[in-house]
C-alpha cells in the first residue's frame, strides 16, 4: 500500500474477509469538535460510485459456476467464458431485470449505451450480475457489478466506479484490523491516549490541541469504513498539513522550556503501558487479520530462504508483493523460518510493535529522563492508529524501529554511534523508501557543534555505515535480479500506479500541482539540513517528521498505515520541547 504491495482490487467472488458485522467505530473531530460518525450500511458517495453493504459475501476461495449471457451480445466479458451447457436462462433474465431496474444501473448503462449485462451464478447460490462496455481494441472494461440473493431475489451489492475496482474501498465491516475499528475499541483508546497529558490549570494548551489533531485522522478513518471515500481522502490533509507546521517551528532554537506536566504519576503511567501491551498482543493473537502488507513480506522471506529472485515472476495473485526494499524482506525471514505461515506475519508485526516501545522509552530516557521515557511509550500503546496497524499485522512499525533506532544513535557522539546512525539510515530507507528522504538530515545532524577538522571525518563515518550497509543489504535481491528490474518493481511501480486514496489519484488533473509539492519536498529535506535549527535530537525529530510528513502529502497512494512513520518522531518532538517532565504535586501553584 502506498508503497502497497497489492491493488486491493476485488476476486471474482467479492469474498468479506470479516463476516459478522460489526459496528464500525467512528471519532474524535480536532481543532473545531469532537463528534462520533455513526451509520447505516453505506451507500458511497457521488454518482461515479455506490456501494450496497451485503447481507451475506460469498467465502474467500468460492469459485464460480458457469456464466449464462441473457445478452444479444455473443462476446462475454474478458476473464470469463460462455457455458457448455445452458440451464434455466429464464432465472439469469430475472435477475438481469432486476439489476436494469436500479437507479444506479440506468445511470450507468445511459452513460455507456453500448453496455452488456452478463449474469453468473456463484458457488454460494447468490447471482452476479456484470456490464461491461467496449473499450476499442482493447479487452472490454468491467463498468458495473451487482449481487443478487439467489433466494429472495434481494440486492445484495452494487459496484460502481471506485468501489468495482478496489475492494477495500467498499467499506466492509473489519476489512482492516477487524474489531479494532469497533467504537468500544477506538473511543476508549482515544481517550487513554489524551488523559495523562491533559493540563486542567491550561485548557487551551496548545499540546491538547496538538493531540486531538493526531487524534482527528479517526474521522477520515470513519468516512472510509463507510465507504465515503470522496469524503475520506480530503479530510487526511488538513492534520498533515498542521503536523508539518507545527514540526518546522519546533525545530526553532528558544529559551528554557516550561515543564512538562503530566495528569498520571510515571509508575501509574508504566503499569498502564504494560497492560495495554498486553491487551494488543491478546487482541492481534486472538481478532487481527493480515493484510497484504503482511503477506508480501512472508512471500519475499520465502524466497530469500529458497534461493528464488526477490523482485519479478511473482506467483499469481501477488504479482506486485516486490514493491517494497530488501530490508523488508529480510527481516520477515526469521519469523518466516520458525513459523512458516502467516504466524509469521503476527510475530513479526507484534515484534516490530514491541521494538517501536523499548525505543521510545530508551529515547526520551536519553532526552529527559524516564518519565519522558515511560510517556512516550505510553503514547505510542494507548494510539488508535498504532493498534490499527498492529492488528492488520503490516510492517509499518518497521519503519518507525528504524528511524527511532537512527535517533537514538544520533544521541550519541562516539564515532561509532554516527557510523551506526548510518546503518539504520540505511535500513530505514531500504525498508519503505520514504525515509531516504531523511538521510540528509540524518548524516549532518551534530557536525556544526564539532569543529571544522572533524566534520568531513564525521560524515565520512556516516555514509561508510550508510553505503555498506545498503550493498550488504541488497546482496541477496541483486544475485537474481539487475537494478533496473528491481528500480521497475519498486520506485517504478509506485510512481506510476493509480489511487482513489489521495487527492491526486481521486480527482485527477492534478499532476502539475502534485509535482511542484514533491519537488518541495526534496527541497525541504536538503534545506533542513543544512539551516540552523536546534541542535539536539527533539530538534532532530521535529525535522524528521516534517520530511515525512512533506513526503506524504505527495504520495499518489497514501493509506492510514503510514501514520505510524511519523507519529512517535512527533510525540518525541512535542513532549520533548518541554522541560523534564514533573508530576501534579511537584508544580507550585
Amino acid at each position: 500500500m502506498g508503497d502497497a504491495a497489492f491493488s486491493g482490487r476485488p476476486s471474482r467472488d467479492r469474498a468479506n474477509p470479516y463476516p459478522h458485522r460489526v459496528r464500525h467505530f467512528s471519532a474524535l473531530v480536532s481543532c473545531v469538535a469532537a463528534c462520533v460518525f455513526l451509520a447505516t450500511p453505506s451507500v458511497a458517495v457521488g454518482a461515479a460510485s455506490s456501494v450496497l453493504r451485503p447481507a451475506q459475501v460469498p467465502p474467500a476461495g468460492s469459485t464460480t459456476r458457469p456464466s449464462i449471457p441473457v445478452s444479444a451480445s455473443k462476446i462475454p466479458p474478458v476473464g470469463r467464458t460462455h457455458p457448455e451447457r445452458l440451464h434455466e436462462p429464464e432465472i439469469g433474465e430475472r435477475f438481469l431485470a432486476t439489476a436494469n431496474a436500479l437507479p444506479q444501473v440506468r445511470a450507468l448503462r445511459a452513460e455507456y449505451p453500448r453496455s452488456t449485462g452478463f449474469v453468473t451464478e456463484l458457488s454460494d447460490g447468490n447471482w452476479e450480475v456484470t456490464y461491461v462496455t467496449p473499450n476499442g481494441n482493447l479487452p472490454s472494461k468491467e463498468i458495473g457489478m451487482v449481487t443478487i440473493d439467489g433466494h429472495s431475489g434481494r440486492v445484495l451489492e452494487q459496484l460502481t466506479g471506485i468501489q468495482l475496482d478496489w475492494e477495500m474501498a467498499r467499506g466492509y465491516p473489519g476489512f482492516f484490523g477487524k474489531h479494532v475499528n469497533a467504537l468500544y475499541i477506538w473511543l476508549p483508546l482515544c481517550l487513554l491516549f489524551m488523559l495523562p497529558f491533559v493540563n486542567f490549570r491550561r485548557p487551551f494548551s496548545l499540546l491538547h490541541l496538538d493531540l486531538l489533531v493526531l487524534l482527528s485522522f479517526s474521522v477520515s478513518l470513519a468516512f472510509f469504513n463507510h465507504a465515503h471515500i470522496y469524503a475520506s481522502v480530503p479530510l487526511i490533509y488538513p492534520p498533515l498539513i498542521y503536523l508539518l507546521a507545527r514540526m518546522l517551528a519546533l525545530m526553532r532554537r528558544g529559551s528554557r522550556p516550561e515543564a512538562l506536566r503530566l495528569l498520571v504519576p510515571a509508575p501509574w503511567l508504566a503499569l498502564g503501558v504494560v497492560l495495554l501491551i498486553g491487551f494488543r498482543v491478546a487482541l492481534n493473537v486472538t481478532d487481527s487479520n493480515v493484510a497484504d502488507i503482511g503477506y508480501a513480506g512472508v512471500i519475499g522471506a520465502q524466497r530469500i530462504v529458497q534461493g528464488k529472485s526477490l523482485y519479478g515472476s511473482y506467483p499469481f495473485g501477488h504479482e506486485h508483493a516486490d514493491t517494497y526494499g530488501p530490508v523488508n524482506y529480510e527481516a520477515y525471514v526469521p519469523f518466516e523460518q520458525l513459523l512458516r505461515s502467516t504466524r509469521a506475519a503476527h510475530a513479526a508485526a507484534i515484534v516490530f510493535d514491541l521494538l517501536a516501545v523499548a525505543l521510545l522509552f530508551l529515547l526520551g530516557r536519553r532526552v529527559r529522563g524516564p518519565t519522558l521515557g515511560i510517556a512516550l511509550a505510553y503514547a505510542w500503546v494507548s494510539y488508535p492508529f498504532t493498534l490499527f496497524a498492529l492488528e492488520s499485522n503490516t510492517n509499518d512499525a518497521l519503519v518507525a524501529v528504524l528511524v527511532l533506532a537512527a535517533l537514538l544513535a544520533a544521541t550519541y557522539r562516539s564515532d561509532v554511534a554516527r557510523t551506526t546512525r548510518g546503518v539504520f539510515a540505511a535500513l530505514a530507507g531500504l525498508t519503505k523508501f520514504a525515509p531516504l528522504a531523511l538521510v540528509p538530515l540524518l548524516a549532518t545532524h551534530g557536525l556544526r557543534e564539532l569543529p571544522r577538522t572533524r566534520r568531513s571525518r564525521a560524515l565520512a563515518l556516516f555514509l561508510a555505515g550508510f553505503l555498506g550497509t545498503a550493498v550488504l543489504v541488497s546482496l541477496p535481491a541483486l544475485s537474481h535480479a539487475s537494478l533496473h528490474t528491481i528500480y521497475d518493481e519498486t520506485i517504478a511501480f509506485q510512481a506510476n500506479r493509480d489511487s482513489p486514496f489521495s487527492l491526486w489519484g481521486l480527482y485527477g488533473g492534478l499532476g502539475g500541482l502534485r509535482l511542484t509539492v514533491q519537488i518541495a519536498v526534496v527541497l525541504l529535506a536538503f534545506a533542513l539540513a543544512l539551516v540552523p535549527r536546534r541542535p539536539d535530537v527533539v530538534g532532530l525529530a521535529a525535522a524528521c517528521a516534517a520530511v515525512i510528513i512533506a513526503t506524504q502529502l505527495g504520495l499518489e497512494y497514501w493509506f492510514y498505515f503510514y501514520i505510524p512513520w511519523f507519529f512517535p518522531l512527533a510525540m518525541l518532538a512535542l513532549l520533548g520541547s518541554f522541560g523534564a517532565p514533573r508530576l501534579p504535586h511537584e508544580v507550585g501553584a
